[in-house]
């Protein structure tokens, strides 16, 4: 016989709904892992503080360490409590974009305790403006959350996807429908996030570095941090996260 495959629950349906969440915040806390849907992929989740459900997650989409996944937060307040320093040019682009499409490298507080890899000393953090994994985040706190793919494979923009590559590593599956759709539908662009890393800024060792392009542009960067965005250089990375 083969596996048993983890459910997937369809969120629309009040009753599965009610049952996949409360069986997803279960998972989480026994250091399972949970595929969730976000505003802009579909993610794989995990306790951020649990080094061993972080690297379950790691072992599942076959990523090294050295690929330490982004943490999903379930408000703007988590971010002064995660990062070291938050500088007013932070402050402003996470008023202008969160919840949303931005995931902002910062150096991590010294005094959390817990190991997403090779992060050296700093952190991957983005507010999902998804209704779901917000509901899922305010319970659990902060998560670990990487693209719910196999390494080198597309990003999932459905649960069913999500599942046909990641099978029974996975504890529960939560179906919010296709993920990306209204970034891809007003903005015309892929779905994944923006990301900038911070970490120079925050140091006062220089300015904000795009990291990889996606559904908040440069220019709407520019609009908002103005000169402290450095001219946009960085090739499009190949992989995918939420």
């Amino acid at each position: 016989m083969g596996a048993v495959m983890a459910p997937i629950y369809d969120c629309s349906v009040d009753s599965e709904l009610l049952s996949g969440m409360r069986l997803a915040r279960s998972a989480i806390g026994r250091g399972e892992l949970v595929v969730i849907p976000t505003d802009t992929v579909y993610g794989v989740a995990a306790d951020a503080f649990s080094p061993a459900a972080v690297q379950r997650l790691l072992d599942a989409k076959g990523r090294g360490r050295q690929s330490p996944p982004p943490v999903l937060v379930p408000g703007i307040p988590t971010l002064a409590a995660l990062a070291e320093s938050v500088p007013p040019e932070v402050d402003a682009l996470v008023k202008a974009f969160w919840p949303g499409g931005l995931t902002i490298v910062l150096p991590a507080a010294p005094s959390l305790v817990w190991d997403l890899g090779e992060t050296r000393g700093t952190v991957a953090l983005r507010m999902p403006q998804d209704t779901i994994a917000l509901e899922l985040l305010s319970e659990t706190g902060p998560l670990a959350v990487s693209s719910a793919n196999l390494t080198g494979r597309p990003a999932a923009r459905t649960a069913a996807e999500a599942e046909a590559m990641l099978g029974d590593s996975i504890s529960v599956y939560l179906d919010g429908g296709e993920a990306g759709a209204s970034y891809e539908r007003v903005e015309g662009k892929d779905s994944s996030s923006t990301i900038v890393d911070a970490t120079a800024l925050a140091s006062g060792a220089g300015t904000l570095r795009i990291l990889r392009h996606g559904v908040i542009s440069a220019q709407q960067l520019r609009e908002v941090v103005g000169d402290a965005l450095e001219p946009d250089e960085a090739p499009a990375p190949t992989a995918t996260d939420s």
